[in-house]
């Protein structure tokens, strides 16, 4: 009887090497296996998906009863024949006679030698690190450079941290020594009464006149002075007509309205006045707002040299969502406040109406009261015509000469519970 004919074989390829399944062979360095059967074969694929280089890593493990062996197709361990030729494995099917063909990789296995005191050793160690010691053992073995670079850039932060806070408590310590615990606390009693506030500008206590308490020139340069004469001349020849616009169309403050009422009759001191009151306005305007998110925070009619003032001086520069950006914060507002009040001085012959600055900046009149007071003006209240039959009280504020000791919230308490 005739043996039965096999069909023809077909081949069938599985598709392009990075895109299909690929076959492990594997050789071991230190000779052949008698029980191929008993070993265990595990793969570990590279989880890196963007870096087509890590992408590819593979590293295959195979345990026996006495010995484990590693294999790996990166490092210096890899064998070169996987980039210089090709290697495919075929599975035949004898029933159908078609032959699945795959691309294969060769590893070099080499056995894995360990001592048991030196496993128990670093199990001990991984068990007292914390996580991010942890996070940092693997950046610093499998990281990209990008993770190493950031791994030792929060190192050297730390170490320079480390060494600042050992060098201010020694310094602490030599202060202590020196001076006694007796006596710094005596300066601290001292600090305390002397309640220099950070958003005040400079005070003169000892000046002979009032303008020279808060110097103009604390207030604006003269360079920026100077750049206030181009954007300033519509005050300076504003008419009746516009102020009564200004007032239908709420554009301006109740301050600066009445100012521009009252400018003076001669050129320069008209000038002068137009300036001061334009910057005045401008500052409570700036004042309104909370984040300032371009450069030119009050647009174009504004001086560069202004707006550079306007945030170097009154705002806070903070970080969010990967972008810096200017802040107004609440000391930041009472600074600008202060301001407010120096130059409403200058221009109102050093008496002023703090109710009305207090509305057009949105206070209350506790706080603005606060801050005149730590300003060490003298506050008094006086009976304003508002209307035709309507009169109501306002808060008026001067400065002159003794100064009067200046006052905080604080001082103001401890003084209502004495």
């Amino acid at each position: 009887m005739a043996a039965e004919a096999l069909p023809s074989a077909r081949w069938l390829y599985c598709g392009e090497p990075e895109e299909s399944p690929r076959a492990v062979l594997v050789q071991f360095s230190n000779g052949k296996l008698q029980n191929p059967g008993n070993m265990r074969f595990t793969l570990y694929k590279s989880t890196e998906s963007t870096n087509p280089r890590k992408r590819s890593q593979r590293i295959v493990v195979a345990d026996t009863d006495r010995l484990s062996y590693v294999g790996n197709n990166f490092g210096t361990g890899a064998l070169k024949c996987n980039t210089l030729c090709r290697h495919f494995v075929g599975i035949l099917n004898k029933t159908s006679g078609q032959m699945e063909v795959y691309d294969a990789e060769m590893f070099n296995m080499q056995p894995l030698f360990s001592d048991e005191s030196v496993e128990r050793e670093l199990a001990s160690q991984s068990q007292a690190k914390t996580y991010r010691e942890k996070m940092d053992s693997c950046i610093e073995a499998f990281g990209t450079t990008k993770q190493k670079r950031a791994l030792n850039s929060r190192r050297m932060n730390r170490v320079g941290n480390e060494s600042l806070t050992l060098a201010v408590a020694k310094a602490a310590e030599n202060i202590i020594d020196t001076k006694g615990v007796t006596a710094l606390l005596s300066d601290a009693a001292q600090d305390d009464l002397q309640d220099d506030s950070v958003y005040l500008p400079p005070c003169y206590a000892d000046a002979a006149a009032p303008e020279d308490v808060y110097k103009f020139e604390d207030i604006l340069s003269r360079v920026e002075y100077d750049a206030l004469k181009s954007p300033s001349e519509a005050f300076k020849n504003v008419t009746s007509e516009e102020i009564l616009k200004m007032m239908e169309e709420n554009s301006h403050g109740s301050f600066v309205i009445d100012a521009l009422k009252s400018l003076p009759a001669d050129e320069e001191g008209r000038d002068r006045q137009a300036r001061c009151i334009w910057f005045l306005d401008t500052l409570i305007r700036f004042r309104a707002q909370k984040v300032i998110k371009r450069k030119s925070a009050l647009g174009p009619g504004v001086p560069h040299i202004i707006n550079t003032k306007l945030l170097k001086q009154f705002t806070c520069l903070t970080y969010n969502n990967g972008s810096l950006r200017n802040l107004i914060s609440d000391s930041m507002k009472a600074k600008i406040t202060a301001y407010v009040i120096i130059l409403a001085l200058h221009i109102r012959d050093f008496q002023i109406d703090l109710t009305t600055l207090q509305r057009d900046l949105k206070l209350s009149e506790k706080r603005i009261i606060e801050i005149a007071k730590a300003m060490r003006l003298k506050v008094s209240k006086r009976r304003v015509s508002v209307a035709a039959d309507r009169d109501e009280d306002h808060r008026v504020g001067t400065l002159s000469l003794p100064l009067p000791p200046a006052q905080t919230a604080d001082h103001a308490k401890r003084r209502r519970i004495t």
